[in-house]
């Protein structure tokens, strides 16, 4: 099922200033320049509506986005600013430590985590931590999912062996917009 129209709603910093939709949410989280905000626009077929940058850290609010679906279904997209790298002050990175801590703990509208990870680097730390950090507080109504993105990026040989490690996993890419329609399939099951 397609998405075929999409809007901003609201960018917030804090877990207190969200908002209730009623709505099947998904919450992207990955590193910082993981690709998260360009995902969501070809998810979307929307070129604008996350802004993305070549610059890590560009996203340092928690956007949320309504995406309509051809038979009229909507539902939530989250973009989390990014984990890892980013030229940001110590201070700053706390910060946006514990408000993202807060609101993926808090926001029990969540449906589904999909953690993105760069298809040519699938062994880094940082990543590693991502799922056993989710199973402390996740509910048994929500899941998780792992997608690589960038997978223009490997070559034949590399993408073979990446789908050969991670069976389960989504493999995408926003540029060429492959695995976008299996993607899109894939959070429909999310609807409400």
């Amino acid at each position: 099922m397609n998405i075929v129209s999409a809007k901003f709603l609201i960018s917030c910093e804090k877990y207190f200033q969200t908002q209730e939709y009623n709505l099947g949410e998904i919450a992207f989280l990955g590193r910082s320049n993981v690709g998260k905000s360009s995902l969501i626009n070809a998810l979307a077929n929307h070129k604008g509506l996350a802004k993305s940058s070549s610059t890590p850290g560009k996203t340092q609010l928690i956007n949320f986005f309504e995406v309509t679906f051809a038979d009229k279904n909507k539902l939530i997209l989250i973009d989390l600013p990014g984990f890892g790298y980013a030229r940001v002050s110590k201070d700053k990175k706390a910060a946006w430590n514990k408000n993202l801590n807060e609101f993926l703990q808090k926001r029990k509208e969540i449906k589904c985590f999909i953690h993105l990870i760069d298809s040519r680097h699938d062994d880094l730390d940082i990543d590693e931590g991502v799922y056993e950090y989710l199973q402390y507080f996740m509910n048994e109504n929500q899941i998780y999912i792992k997608v690589f993105t960038k997978i223009d990026k490997l070559n034949q040989s590399e993408f073979s062996k990446l789908k050969s490690k991670y069976k389960d996993a989504i493999y995408v890419s926003s540029a060429s917009k492959k695995g976008i329609d299996k993607l899109q399939e894939k959070i429909y099951e999310f609807i409400k």
